[in-house]
């Protein structure tokens, strides 16, 4: 049974405040009564502050939302009709060191990461002075805790720190991030790591998760915690990004298998059928415990892909044929119209209320997986065209005109090409475009513009370049935290 995240936050969070709010980096606060610092001394206190981490993963200021979509939102795959103002900054490039997404987004980024420390820290300190049966707990805890730290310190290199590899290009010594290999104590002064020490501490964290659930057994068998299949898949994401094209294709594969998926699914219904409720999704393996009950109503993702304006953009909806089931949750709202177009949610549609609030995130699914693959077998020296066709055309096949691999192109250029378009018409709402813009080093078309003509305001964008600010308010605080030279990688 899925157990209510929202409801087990209330009996006990961890909590950590941002400098700009506070008096440190990462200052320690109490919630009923118990102090973080000192109160994780039983192995059920731990266990229900593995799922306070799990709020701040959750929370729509991170994984609930902005944290997502920033991935999308600045690129060629989204529009904006300009009827509200959220994103917009982003949106259109002209954001600052006090935009409030990049604000929040470092917020809870850190508070994720510094709470999973915390965690880990605390079983640590019970492991050897406990029972067995409690060994097995805390290793869970902690192989979550891991996981959780990982993902929270990946989001946050990805959005204020240079892409590690930019088509072959390493960018490993420019600057990173903050780790939290250990909880960050008040008044410590702190400085940013490079990139490449980031992505070592990524892969570290996600390689102990792994170690731990095997230490423990097995994981929850979960969609909504942290469990081997979706930490085999971050383990792939990462790797992708670090061109470590071998390594990538084995994690990924290991996730489907973990998983048990060999195929997705084909057809405008089932595909449909995806995205009924926060549960329904078959081919992912994380996802975030949003349902009907516990959501973030206004501030979800849902309601930015639809009453708050935001839409595929014209570009997107042009790649994809006309046979193509993905086209399926692309449904429009009675008030749209070709020049103000008004979306109805999308993949955050949850179609069994019709209600976008109550849509969730899918955080870690298959689909990536065997486009993975797909695209390490073109750029690894131990890759195989045939097996990268073979792994696209199961993602491929969503358009009912591609049954196989001779409906691919023969080339590694031209199937290169066309993984990209398929990355695009597939991973939409999932908040990996930037990343992908940024590493593949494309000439980006960003802020569209004119629909429902395909129009860009900025065209031949180096988006390689661009890093987001730090928020002014950590800078300021005075705690060690240097900032980005991010003006100059704005598009002109």
């Amino acid at each position: 049974m899925k157990k209510n995240i929202l409801k087990t936050f209330i009996i006990l969070a961890l909590g950590a405040g941002i400098s700009g709010c506070g008096n440190s980096f990462l200052e320690t606060n109490y919630y009923k009564g118990i102090d973080v610092e000192t109160g994780l001394s039983t192995v059920d206190n731990i266990s229900t502050a593995l799922n306070g981490t799990y709020y701040d993963l959750f929370y729509y200021y991170f994984a609930g939302n902005y944290a997502i979509n920033i991935g999308d939102i600045p690129t060629d795959i989204s529009y904006w009709n300009g009827k509200t103002g959220h994103f917009d900054g982003i949106y259109t490039y002209t954001y600052t060191d006090t935009d409030t997404y990049l604000k929040a987004i470092w917020e809870y980024g850190y508070k994720t990461a510094d709470n999973a420390a915390r965690v880990i820290e605390a079983s640590k300190a019970l492991y050897e002075n406990v029972a067995a049966e409690e060994k097995s707990e805390l290793d869970r805890c902690m192989a979550e805790a891991y996981a959780l730290r990982g993902y929270a310190q990946l989001m946050l290199v990805n959005v204020y720190a240079h892409q590690v590899k930019v088509n072959g290009t390493d960018h490993s010594s420019a600057p990173g991030i903050v780790l939290i290999d250990k909880p960050i104590e008040a008044l410590s002064q702190v400085s940013r790591s490079t990139v490449g020490q980031s992505y070592e501490a990524i892969v570290s964290d996600f390689n102990l998760a792994i170690m731990h659930f095997d230490a423990a057994g097995g994981d929850r068998q979960s969609l909504v915690f942290f469990n081997k299949a979706a930490v085999y898949g971050l383990l792939a994401r990462t790797h992708l990004y670090l061109e470590d094209w071998d390594k990538a294709m084995q994690y990924a594969q290991i996730a489907l298998d973990e998983k048990g998926i060999a195929e997705l699914t084909y057809g405008t219904a089932k595909y449909k059928a995806l995205y009924n409720n926060e549960a329904s999704n078959t081919e992912s393996m994380f996802a975030l415990a949003i349902t009907q009950t516990d959501n973030w109503s206004a501030n979800s993702c849902g309601t930015l892909w639809s009453s708050y304006n935001y839409s595929p953009s014209p570009k997107l909806q042009a790649l994809y044929g006309k046979n193509d089931c993905r086209t399926s949750i692309f449904e429009w709202d009675a008030k749209s119209s070709p020049t103000v177009p008004i979306f109805k949610a999308g993949k955050f549609s949850h179609y069994d209320s019709g209600n976008p609030a109550y849509g969730t995130n899918y955080i870690v699914n298959a689909p990536e997986m065997f486009l993975i693959i797909a695209e390490a077998n073109l750029k690894g020296s131990n890759g195989s065209l045939t097996k990268a066709q073979n792994a696209l055309l199961t993602v491929a096949k969503r358009n009912a005109d591609i049954t196989s691999v001779s409906d691919l192109p023969a080339t590694s250029d031209g199937l290169m090409k066309f993984l990209k378009d398929e990355r695009a018409r597939e991973l939409f709402q999932e908040g990996l475009r930037l990343y992908d813009l940024r590493r593949w080093d494309e000439n980006a078309e960003v802020y569209a513009a004119k629909a429902p003509t395909v129009s860009f305001t900025y065209t031949n964008y180096k988006i390689s370049n661009l890093v987001f600010p730090i928020p002014s308010a950590e800078i300021n605080a005075g705690f060690g935290v240097e900032q980005n030279d991010w003006s100059s990688t704005l598009p002109r």
